[in-house]
């Protein structure tokens, strides 16, 4: 993922969850230094990754309504992420129809133990 699209998400998230001016302004201020050619395309594993990014920024060590702000988007993020993965464990663990193959060749073996 993009650094710039993900901050953009990030930015869209907070505001959604109501977030003070100040985180916003927080993440516009990276948004900018992302925005710059010289970065390129830096890229990001994903949206959680850069919350955790900007958790650690000195702003919003410094500022405990950033800080919380991004905490709340986090928990957020690691909720989705871990219902996702229960999805994704269940849907493997569903169990798989026998093909036709399958039953034609259990027949088969079954003749040749009567027989």
């Amino acid at each position: 993922m993009n650094v710039t699209e993900g901050l953009k998400l990030v930015r869209e998230r907070l505001i959604d969850n109501n977030a003070t001016d100040a985180t916003v302004a927080h993440v516009d201020s990276i948004l900018k230094r992302a925005s710059v050619p010289s970065v390129g395309g830096a890229a990001a594993q994903s949206l959680l990754q850069l919350t955790r990014m900007l958790m650690r920024h000195p702003t919003a060590a410094s500022n405990s309504a950033i800080y919380n702000d991004l905490a709340l988007l986090e928990e957020q993020l690691e909720s989705n992420a871990l219902s996702a993965a229960q999805r994704a464990q269940e849907e493997a663990n569903k169990p798989m129809p026998k093909t036709h193959k399958y039953y034609k060749e259990l027949k088969e073996k079954e003749k040749k133990q009567q027989a």
